[in-house]
């Protein structure tokens, strides 16, 4: 466990909406500079749960503290310190990649944001797009694009919503990579929603699975694939979400 207070704090988090509840009594810790998935079926709960530790959404009840600061209420102190990233929210679709990059540069005042700029376009591969409209870019070339956003102002809380969809298996793989040496320059804390097994296996050091609002379990890799008797997350995964296997018992 690294010193100080965890990187994301939640206690009893709960968002309805009418008759509808999204996410119901949600209660985890994620300690700094470390990976954890957050799991489940589409409707999980998961793009809501992600939205209130944004502070986007208010909680109906229950408390986040991200990176020691209660949200949504102290937002604007913690927001310059963390960064978002997911292949469904675009960018102006005029502006050319290094425009983009650079209004986001200006937004986290990111000092010399020419340099960081073109860091991260040879890291990611973006030299040859950096002038190109985003609207003309391939969806795993936005993907890459939508990466390097989230970290341009070197954040220390990285939350990843499908960071590697529409990428093509060697590019996923670079970038996984990248994010991994990431992590452990800058002792960043990553909280990853994926649909893929093997890259939750790959970063994760815990797992986080919900089913309907809730969290029905949770663990690292290894011990979710002992508990279930599974040898890949992905049926562990199933198991889960169509509640079709119980858990090993703890001896």
């Amino acid at each position: 466990m690294s010193p100080g207070p965890a990187a994301i704090e939640v206690v009893d988090l709960t968002k309805t909406y009418g008759e509808v509840t999204a996410v119901a009594g949600l209660a985890f810790a994620v300690a700094r500079g470390r990976t954890v998935a957050l799991l489940g079926p589409n409707g999980a709960g998961k793009t809501t749960t992600i939205a209130m530790l944004l502070g986007l959404l208010e909680p109906t009840t229950g408390t986040v503290r991200i990176l020691g600061e209660e949200m949504p209420r102290r937002r604007a102190r913690v927001l310059p310190r963390m960064n978002f990233t997911s292949p469904y929210v675009d960018l102006p679709q005029r502006l050319t990649v290094r425009q983009n990059l650079r209004v986001y540069a200006e937004l986290y005042a990111v000092a010399r944001p020419k340099d960081r700029i073109a860091e991260l376009a040879r890291d990611l591969d973006l030299t040859e797009l950096i002038d190109r409209p985003f609207g003309r870019l391939s969806a795993g070339q936005k993907t890459r694009v939508l990466l390097a956003k989230a970290l341009i102002n070197e954040p220390e809380l990285l939350l990843l919503d499908e960071p590697t969809a529409s990428l093509d298996p060697d590019t996923a793989d670079q970038l996984r990579g990248h994010l991994e040496r990431y992590q452990a320059r800058h002792h960043a804390t990553v909280l990853l929603a994926s649909h893929n097994m093997g890259e939750v296996e790959r970063l994760a050091h815990h797992v986080l699975m919900l089913r309907r609002g809730r969290l029905v379990d949770q663990g690292s890799p290894d011990d979710l694939l002992a508990r279930y008797g599974r040898d890949d997350l992905e049926d562990v995964f199933l198991d889960i979400a169509r509640q079709r296997r119980q858990p090993a018992p703890v001896e």
